[in-house]
């Protein structure tokens, strides 16, 4: 069973990777939920994981689902003459759609996904922060395929106008695939249909002939 990784413990895998990649330099990692998508400060940078795989407790009905379309956004910046740099995080939440409760719950990160995400978010630091190219962004994978339609009602991040989920291809063939079997079998069948309105029109035309002919015929006689 995966083991799921609290924001807490986000730092903790942050610090690690960091002393790896930039040893000479210190870094800081600061959870702000009051973080807001394109507000910069001078000499800020960012970087906006779009699909991040998260799992949401509703402390209020005790439901638990998974989504693979969590949004965490990022705010870097580094002090170059100090050799010292910090990042501010937010992981956007979601409204319990079992219970409707007003209140955004958390979201606990996949210990497979995270170590993806913080390797993507170093990429992004080293690009926009240090000038460094020929960084590989990772993906990340939920443990389990969620194919449900997101629900942008009771997502904090599309409420707050960041665009970062549309239908897959694989869901709009499915939304083709139920339309096409709840039309009349009048129309899905291969044979022919005698009521359609060409046939009708072909029978009127007959019958009018039909009468014309019988008139004709009489006027004649």
């Amino acid at each position: 069973m995966c083991k799921s990784v609290t924001t807490g413990e986000w730092k903790k895998i942050f610090y690690e990777k960091m002393e790896e990649a930039k040893p000479a330099d210190s870094w800081d990692l600061i959870i702000d939920p009051n973080l807001k998508h394109n507000v910069l400060a001078p000499g800020w940078k960012q970087y906006l994981e779009l699909h991040a795989s998260g799992r949401f407790h509703c402390s209020w009905c005790w439901h638990t689902w998974q989504s693979p379309h969590v949004v965490i956004l990022f705010h870097m910046y580094l002090d170059r003459a100090q050799r010292a740099g910090s990042v501010r995080m937010r992981v956007f939440k979601q409204l319990c759609y079992e219970c409707g409760t007003a209140r955004l719950d958390e979201s606990s990160m996949l210990e497979e996904n995270i170590e993806c995400l913080v390797d993507n978010l170093i990429t992004s630091l080293r690009e926009q922060c240090y000038g460094e190219r020929g960084g590989q962004y990772r993906i990340h994978v939920a443990s389990r395929q969620d194919t449900r339609r997101h629900r942008g009602e009771f997502c904090e991040a599309c409420q707050e106008g960041i665009v970062h989920w549309k239908p897959s291809e694989k869901l709009l063939e499915e939304e083709a695939t139920t339309y096409t079997f709840s039309r009349p079998q009048a129309e899905e069948g291969s044979g022919c249909n005698f009521f359609s309105i060409p046939w009708c029109l072909f029978w009127a035309t007959v019958l009018l002939l039909i009468i014309y002919l019988q008139f004709s015929f009489r006027s004649s006689v």
